[in-house]
């Protein structure tokens, strides 16, 4: 079987195209006209202006629905039309320069590759006119998104055929495994509700400041990376206090003796100390600090990280927090906007790198004017957007937190939960959405002193 040669040609602009491929691709609905069906690619994505305008011609009738030939495409063209694009005979050498239409889709992944190489090329010559005078953070967000773009409008033969998927979806059913198919977070009643934290999901966790949202990703990111890839995205806490808070949660010491361990450690919290740090150093964790973090720098750490890793490791990444994260310029007038944006990318980004986002989000005020405080949907900042990307959102309520009276909250410490120690807070997970799964509350033990929950 014989395909049209891959031969690269640099035009006088120093365009890459390949005359033979786009040739054929249009000579091919001469020959079979219902391949417009299968078509993907767009006129303006044809380099050459005859075969442009044709294709043109060829994609008014199909939408008309009227029949792709010869006589047809010279009909709708018009005898001016005609005459310019060469005549019927051009549009006969075009039909008889096809091999076989058999090859149809591999002209048309050809022509949409070449259509790539001249955008890059063209938004390569953008970024280095712009990184003259601009802001370069300016220059590489907008460059990058528009490379995305790019790629999202990639050529695939792709022909959306369910049969390979009811084969793949049989084989799956006939292996057991067990409760947990995603990647766990060290809680079992958790696990059981959501099944472990699927990959490409977004997962929103929101609470109202100093609730310990942090803290609970921490713990789930330290008990992920025993098995799996983490990757912490800070932006608002230091590595260095992420990692004091990591090793006291698993030494359990108390966090106000990790600020000065020289002189408030005893033997035994040194050795808990040193466990720790062995444990950590084995840890398949990142942390990732740098001040006014944005999208596009996370993304490119995660394709790192998937490209190290591979597809046999899943990848975990908390980001802390939502609202914290930089955003698109243009949309510094609409806070409302730019956190949209920056939501729907963290979902684009889940899909693409097949990782699970967990992104912790601030709440409104609005929930503290009500006499049940525990969060809902609605109390989410710049909500709407939030809510529809998100696979799972969860919130985290503790009661002690919203205690008023010293002598309450006393009382409250000195009745511990299910024979939880006195030092221990219950505090609620709750699934409000889950879009795979039921939603539920599901309560542990926080151990605000050292972070730990259990």
């Amino acid at each position: 079987m014989s395909v049209v040669a891959i031969n690269s040609y640099k035009t006088g602009d120093g365009r890459l195209v390949n005359y033979e491929a786009e040739e054929a691709f249009v000579g091919s609905f001469f020959l079979d006209g219902t391949l417009m069906q299968e078509c993907t690619v767009q006129p303006i994505q044809l380099y050459t202006y005859k075969l442009r305008s044709i294709f043109s011609v060829i994609c008014r009738l199909y939408e008309k629905g009227k029949p792709i030939d010869i006589i047809t495409v010279a009909e709708e063209a018009g005898i001016q039309e005609l005459e310019s694009l060469g005549g019927i005979g051009y549009l006969t050498d075009i039909a008889i320069s096809v091999p076989t239409t058999e090859n149809f889709h591999f002209y048309q992944n050809t022509v949409m590759e070449y259509h790539q190489k001249r955008k890059t090329i063209e938004i390569a010559g953008k970024i280095r006119d712009r990184a003259r005078d601009g802001d370069i953070k300016d220059v590489l967000n907008e460059g990058i998104k528009q490379l995305r773009l790019i790629e999202d409008v990639q050529g695939t033969d792709d022909a959306g055929d369910i049969r390979t998927g009811l084969v793949d979806l049989y084989i799956d059913c006939e292996k057991d495994i067990g409760e947990i198919t995603g990647v766990p977070s060290g809680f079992y009643k958790l696990d059981k509700l959501t099944g472990g934290f699927q990959e490409s999901d977004l997962v929103v966790v929101g609470a109202r400041p100093s609730m310990g949202k942090t803290a609970f990703a921490l713990n789930i990111a330290l008990n992920a990376a025993k098995e799996d890839v983490t990757a912490i995205f800070s932006l608002e806490m230091p590595k260095r206090q992420l990692l004091r808070r990591a090793a006291g949660s698993i030494g359990n010491i108390s966090s106000i003796k990790m600020r000065n361990p020289k002189q408030t450690f005893n033997q035994e919290e040194w050795n808990n100390f040193q466990y720790a740090i062995s444990i950590l150093s084995r840890l398949n964790m990142r942390i990732f600090d740098q001040a006014g973090l944005d999208i596009s720098y996370i993304w490119t750490k995660v394709r790192q990280l998937r490209k190290e890793f591979g597809e046999e490791k899943r990848i975990l990444v908390v980001i802390d927090y939502l609202q914290l994260i930089t955003g698109n310029p243009r949309h510094q007038a609409n806070r409302q906007a730019e956190v949209s944006e920056i939501s729907r990318l963290l979902k684009q980004m889940a899909r693409e790198t097949n990782a699970v986002v967990i992104a912790l989000s601030q709440l409104s005020r609005g929930v503290e004017n009500r006499q049940d405080k525990r969060p809902m949907l609605s109390d989410l900042r710049e909500s709407g957007q939030i809510e529809q990307d998100a696979d799972v959102i969860a919130f985290l309520y503790r009661e002690g937190y919203y205690e008023k009276k010293e002598e309450e909250r006393a009382m409250k410490e000195t009745q511990p939960h299910q024979g939880q120690p006195a030092e221990c807070q219950v505090i609620e997970v709750i699934v409000a959405k889950q879009r795979n799964g039921p939603i539920g509350t599901v309560e542990l033990a926080f151990m605000m002193e050292v972070g730990r929950f259990g």
